[in-house]
């Protein structure tokens, strides 16, 4: 990577990545909303299992190592040693290449059977689609955690947006075709994650081309460590780190696995009502995963930027870091759960045209899982702090704390009759409450972040802007509805209005209550004209 590539600070970072995750929702949305109305429940659960799976062989491979490349490319970077650099890129893309082959291999050779274990034998072959991304995954994370580790956000986040548009261009397509022609909803999950497939196939070359032609053959006088050493170091702090995250995603699974054999043998449902009942949480669990996306950005640019400041014993550089990422993941998290809650189905009615009743059952689902959102957020970032503290065996056991409970939870909530599926966004909120209430006290521990004047405010906004939403979307259902049943169009215009009402509120009420101060903005493209504009301080 060339000397003279940009050095991005990290709420410059962050936002370069958050302006990509904007577009990638926003691309993602013209994606999974359609496809939702394609697939419906069922054909929503045969997706969302091959993801699950998915999830787990590309957590064990590329959740922690990344992380570690870019703390040690980080530190290499701070420090001068430009073959450390390009020796540490080589030892990781070898041994992601191994990983990706075996992860690729196991998911397709292993189809059938991981299928069944997740007690839904349609799912094959939409997990035998989904293979080949494994592979092609495992080098993306190498990359973007090599260039990331350098400061520098924007080939991560043109390879992400070049991903989504693959799945909207070509998963969409293939979907509708397939289930058109009678091939059943399992072709059809298929033919979407197809689109993922060969999207992260295009991403990786774009990736390769970008690092070729910016490579840096300038001479250095450091001496790197040896190949043996430097795996060691990857190793070392990626493990923690994996196990951490991917104890997540296997939860999922097993959490999955679990759900959908009490919904059969709880309460004696056959596969595909199981499913259908399991699509529905899954349809309120989109919304929360695109609104959570925005997260990352935040995280991936803390990491770099904590470590390099950490490397230099910057101690006040680091706790400035920490509670402008607390700042702006309160600022983004709280009015969008709140936001979730307050109109939850009607949310769910207006990206659901063409599965009306399923809308209606997704709703209490997302009123839950708004407030989920919200802890989901801090889990994300804590975790981050943690990690880049060097803790990173902590987050292992707050995940397994909270993994505990939502499948006791679920197994106990989901086989009661009156309560069935709803027992799982319940089981999900419990979960992520244990998780950040341990995360939040480990990281008082390393950085003291003042959490009162942190959370206070925004928590107020947040709470004015969600009644404004509630109140204007009820106002205005009645009126358009003229005081009868709120069809499809009438609720569309009364939630767009009451969203806008929300964002109007907490716009305002983020800079009257002083939420958000001009050092969060300086970063940020056009930042300055914004501090001036709002007369921040």
């Amino acid at each position: 990577m060339a000397k003279q590539a940009k050095q991005q600070s990290f709420l410059g970072g962050a936002a370069v990545l958050a302006g990509a995750a904007a577009v990638v929702k926003l691309i993602g949305a013209a994606y999974k909303i359609p496809l939702n109305n394609i697939l419906g429940e069922v054909g929503k659960t045969y997706f969302n299992t091959a993801y699950y799976i998915y999830n787990v062989l590309l957590t064990i491979s590329t959740a922690g190592l990344p992380l570690a490349i870019s703390r040690l490319t980080s530190q290499a970077h701070a420090q001068g040693r430009e073959n450390q650099k390009r020796k540490l890129f080589r030892v990781a893309l070898r041994l992601f290449f191994v990983l990706g082959v075996a992860g690729s291999v196991f998911m397709f050779t292993q189809a059938q059977g991981l299928a069944r274990f997740m007690n839904n034998p349609m799912a094959r072959l939409p997990i035998m689609a989904l293979s080949p991304a494994v592979f092609c995954v495992c080098l993306l994370a190498c990359m973007r955690g090599y260039t990331q580790g350098q400061g520098n956000m924007t080939p991560t986040a043109a390879s992400q947006i070049l991903e989504a548009m693959c799945k909207v261009g070509l998963g969409l397509p293939c979907a509708w075709y397939l289930i058109r022609l009678g091939l059943g909803l399992d072709a059809g999950a298929a033919g979407a994650i197809l689109g993922v497939t060969v999207g992260t196939v295009l991403s990786m070359c774009f990736l390769i081309q970008y690092l070729l032609r910016r490579r840096d053959r300038s001479p250095s006088a450091d001496v790197p460590d040896s190949g043996t050493e430097i795996l060691k170091q990857i190793l070392l702090i990626g493990i923690p780190i994996t196990l951490s995250n991917s104890a997540m995603s296997i939860i999922s699974v097993i959490d999955t696995k679990n759900v959908m054999g009490r919904l059969q043998n709880g309460l004696g449902l056959g596969e595909v009502e199981a499913a259908a009942l399991n699509g529905q949480y899954g349809f309120a669990m989109d919304m929360v995963n695109m609104v959570v996306a925005f997260a990352y950005p935040v995280t991936m640019s803390l990491l770099p930027a904590a470590s390099a400041a950490l490397a230099r014993k910057d101690t006040a550089e680091v706790n400035r870091i920490v509670s402008s990422a607390f700042r702006v993941i309160t600022i983004l998290s709280l009015p969008a759960g709140v936001g979730l809650s307050v109109l939850s189905t009607p949310i769910m009615r207006l990206i659901l045209p063409a599965q009306p009743e399923a809308a209606l059952a997704a709703g209490p689902h997302l009123r839950v899982l708004g407030f989920a959102c919200i802890l989901i957020f801090l889990m994300i970032l804590t975790n981050a702090i943690l990690q880049t503290y060097g803790k990173e065996i902590i987050p292992i056991f707050t995940v397994i704390a909270g993994g505990v409970t939502k499948i006791t939870l679920n197994y106990i909530l989901v086989g009661i009759p009156e309560i069935n599926i709803h027992g799982a966004p319940i089981s999900t909120l419990c979960c992520y409450s244990v998780i950040v209430v341990l995360n939040l006290i480990f990281v008082w521990k390393c950085a003291r972040p003042p959490y009162l004047r942190l959370f206070a405010k925004p928590i107020l906004a947040s709470a004015l802007m969600g009644g404004a939403a509630w109140a204007v979307y009820g106002l205005a259902a009645r009126v358009l509805s003229g005081g009868g049943s709120v069809g499809f169009g009438q609720n569309a215009l009364a939630t767009l209005v009451g969203i806008g009402a929300g964002v109007v509120v907490y716009g305002v009420l983020i800079v009257a209550l002083g939420i958000l101060r001009a050092e969060d903005l300086r970063a940020v493209p056009h930042g300055r004209t914004l501090i001036q504009i709002l007369h921040l301080r």
